[in-house]
């Protein structure tokens, strides 16, 4: 079974999280929710949640993959802490997939995994994705990294890191279960 640690910062953006988290858990998926501190960690609105675990159990060797949602402060929470840039070069560099939705592509970008790729992410954000070429889709894959644009595409993303790590046939198969149009 493929296991994805999604990584929360004070600060997130709440239907990135919980939708990418729902999506992955109805597909099988292993899916730890790791936050930067002990402790609940609080949404961009209030919404208070707690991990799984905190990001220094996480072993690069133990996930398929690492997602982190957006929002803000949360991605410039994640940017600025060098614990989250080592995960996600230590991912990149094992050839594991790196995921990021909303303004957190800019964390990839500080990680240099995004340099020379195709990339995608709010739109105020575009200019600050480490050298990727922006594309304005609702998700877009290059490679081992996908990102996503937002918080209205957070179902889309789920269903892609679905297709990536099961198969595509469930992620139709949940689509048609949630009535994704």
């Amino acid at each position: 079974m493929p296991k994805v640690a999604v990584i929360l910062a004070d600060g997130f953006e709440e239907v990135e999280a919980i939708a990418i988290i729902d999506v992955l858990r109805r597909a099988g998926i292993d899916t730890v929710i790791a936050g930067l501190h002990d402790g609940h960690i609080t949404s961009a609105r209030n919404v208070k949640v707690i991990p799984d675990a905190v990001i220094d159990s996480v072993n690069v060797d133990d996930f398929d993959m690492i997602v982190l949602p957006g929002g803000q402060p949360g991605a410039d929470n994640m940017n600025a802490d060098a614990r989250v840039i080592a995960l996600i070069k230590s991912f990149a560099q094992k050839g594991k997939l790196t995921g990021a939705i909303c303004a957190a592509p800019i964390v990839l970008g500080k990680a240099g995994v995004l340099a020379g790729k195709r990339a995608t992410a709010y739109p105020s954000y575009k200019d600050k994705l480490g050298g990727a070429t922006y594309e304005e889709k609702p998700v877009v894959e290059d490679g081992n990294v996908l990102t996503s644009r937002g918080a209205g595409t957070a179902l889309a993303f789920g269903l892609a890191i679905v297709a990536r790590l099961v198969s595509a046939e469930k992620a139709q198969k949940i689509k048609e279960a949630m009535l994704i149009a």
